[in-house]
């Protein structure tokens, strides 16, 4: 503006403190919120390295938003980046108000800048419009209800837009000019202080959030002396927890990728981190009121099959896990949660050392009778056998296979005399006294043997025993069987006769957890030729078995494995191939209820040893 006459000035001076003030005083409290959080346990900020790499990649480039949904992703990148180039002409704009504009048209680089920024207006307009479209008349069931505020917030953006680009138009000294200098900064001037007050709050959080969430995917924070049980009450929210809950944008991409809510059943992510914003924002931290209960539904909490899809497709850094795996904690160690086949579970792991309930003598008798040799330090590989692979007939015969594989590239290995089950369903439902109990027995046990290597065909008990167990000291150097055999693929034959049609199914446990995608896929291409379906490598679909969930009672809704199979079924290959014994009884229960011929099940260590002679 040329020229602002003192009224102006004046109005303008007290339009912006009114402004700012609205916009800090709902901050505030949010702010407040989160500093009156527990201190977060276990957290680092260093190394700075990968967190500043995964700042400039997730939120300057917004890389994840764009790579998980393109169309979409990239007119929220563009807006984000007009923001960005926006920042300085929102300070020259408010400064013109006063006199002191600092951006000439009349300057090079002023001509330059204001030009640039005009490219982002057009570009933000244009994505705007494109993004009020998806929201108010597409609708994809998982933004959930249309929000009023979420039109007006659009409609302010683009006003904003629009003005900048009539500024332009009519230039400096003219009535129009004038009039649109108002309108621009009446938009501006209300839309500020709907920031906080809105889900729009992430344009403020979420790169802290991003750069401060806990490092590791998925990974659950340990407890913190005798008295604390999980996430029971609010005295035990942290401040990642309440940063993250005000962070969600409620954009429902953890919604549209999670299995329990994609089969009916009660779980929504969403639900749960707004869920927890609701409860802070109407109890707040420290007090004694349960978390489960009026915000959050404990039978939503005990759905999550812990697949990571919501962790992995959040664009603002939300760790829905750690939060869901927290709540299952509250209820399990406080002795809350009632049911029937956790019970049994627990009871198993107690009792018997895994989660099938099985004499410890049967494990010994299938090694016995298939010779399988015992590990005494000087073979490579310490095979792990994991209470799939020792007691489940066909996790024996994918053990059996990798066996057979093994023996015929020339590579060592042993099984240990006594092994009890990692603890990974009772980790991921929150028992921790389990927990501590199987895994101390267990590292006992590979500290006396001396182990070195430890393969297994099981990824849970690869994440459990590589990560989970270092909790109580463990460290040890763990691979999945798949890793193994893509490395051994040189001294394994071709196909013998016609190459078969595999589609493989990507577990949550290899592929999100350990972000291994191409190793079983090489496997399987030595003999056959793998194809992927509709949703494969990180966007995979659960089998089901996840998070306890393949020993708990009857799901509501449809059931994930079936859902899954028939997705797999569907794809007309001759042979599913799985490359978790979770995964393959899920799969097999399926099979047998959506077709009657239905195509063969194996892991990728089958396929391997049906080459041989």
């Amino acid at each position: 503006m040329v020229e602002p006459s003192w009224t102006e000035r004046a109005v303008l001076f007290v339009l912006l403190i009114t402004s700012l003030t609205w916009f800090w005083m709902r901050l505030r409290r949010v702010l407040d919120i989160v500093r009156r959080s527990r201190v977060t346990p276990d957290f680092e900020v260093a190394p700075l390295g990968p967190r500043i790499a995964q700042f400039l990649w997730e939120v300057m480039a917004q890389g994840k938003v764009i790579r998980q949904r393109p169309l979409p992703g990239l007119a929220h990148a563009f807006v984000f980046w007009g923001f960005c180039a926006f920042a300085l002409i929102t300070l020259n704009h408010i400064a013109s108000g006063f006199g002191f504009a600092f951006l000439s048209p009349h300057s090079r680089f002023g001509r330059f800048y204001l030009g640039f920024v005009a490219f982002w207006a057009v570009a933000v307009a244009i994505s705007i419009a494109g993004l009020f479209v998806r929201r108010f008349l597409v609708q994809p069931k998982w933004l959930g209800a249309v929000s009023p505020e979420s039109g007006f917030i659009a409609f302010l953006i683009f006003a904003l837009m629009v003005t900048y680009l009539g500024g332009l138009y009519f230039g400096e000294g003219t009535a129009g000019g004038r009039i649109n200098w108002w309108l621009h900064t009446l938009s501006l001037l209300i839309f500020l202080p709907l920031i906080p007050h809105t889900k729009h709050l992430h344009l403020a959080l979420s790169p802290v959030t991003v750069f401060l969430r806990r490092a590791g995917f998925s990974r659950i924070p340990p407890l913190e002396g005798d008295e604390d049980f999980g996430l029971d009450t609010g005295k035990d929210v942290t401040r990642i927890d309440s940063l993250q809950a005000f962070s969600c944008v409620e954009c429902g991409r953890c919604t549209e990728h999670c299995p329990a809510s994609n089969t009916g059943k009660l779980l929504n992510p969403k639900e749960i981190i707004l869920g927890l914003r609701a409860y802070l924002n109407e109890f707040g931290p420290g007090n004694e009121a349960p978390l489960l209960g009026k915000h959050i539904a404990e039978e939503a909490a005990f759905q999550c099959t812990t697949c990571g899809a919501c962790e992995f497709q959040c664009p603002v850094g939300i760790q829905h896990l750690p939060l869901i795996v927290g709540l299952r904690r509250g209820a399990v160690n406080t002795g809350k949660w009632e049911d029937e086949y956790g019970t049994k579970l627990f009871l198993n792991l107690e009792r018997h050392g895994n989660a099938l309930g099985f004499a410890a003598i049967e494990r010994q008798k299938f090694i016995e009778k298939n010779q399988l040799p015992f590990y005494d330090g000087t073979q490579e590989y310490c095979l792990w056998l994991g209470c799939m692979g020792a007691y489940d007939p066909q996790g024996r015969e994918i053990v059996l296979a990798l066996a057979r594989v093994l023996r015929h590239a020339g590579v060592t290995f042993g099984v240990l005399r006594k092994e009890k089950c990692t603890g990974d369903p009772a980790r991921r439902l929150g028992n921790d006294l389990a927990v501590s109990q199987v895994a101390e027995a267990n590292i006992e046990t590979l500290r006396a043997a001396k182990v070195g290597k430890i393969v297994s065909i099981c990824p849970h008990c690869v994440r459990t025993i590589g990560t989970d167990w270092r909790e109580f000291g463990g460290t040890f150097e763990i691979e999945h069987h798949s890793e193994l055999l893509a490395r051994l693929g040189s001294r394994l034959p071709g196909p013998q006769g016609a190459r078969e049609t595999v589609v493989f199914h990507d577990p949550c446990y290899l592929g999100r957890y350990r972000n291994v995608y191409e190793e079983p896929r090489a496997v399987i291409a030595k003999t056959a030729d793998a194809i992927d379906p509709a949703r494969s490598r990180e966007r995979s679909f659960c089998c089901g078995a996840g998070g306890g969930q393949m020993f708990l009672g009857e799901e509501k809704g449809k059931r994930v494995n079936v859902e899954r199979a028939e997705e797999l079924v569907a794809t007309g290959a001759q042979v599913i191939g799985t490359a978790c014994p979770f995964c393959q009884t899920m799969f097999r229960d399926a099979l047998g209820v959506i077709t009657q011929s239905p195509p063969k099940l194996l892991d990728i260590a089958q396929i391997a040893a049906a080459s041989l002679k």
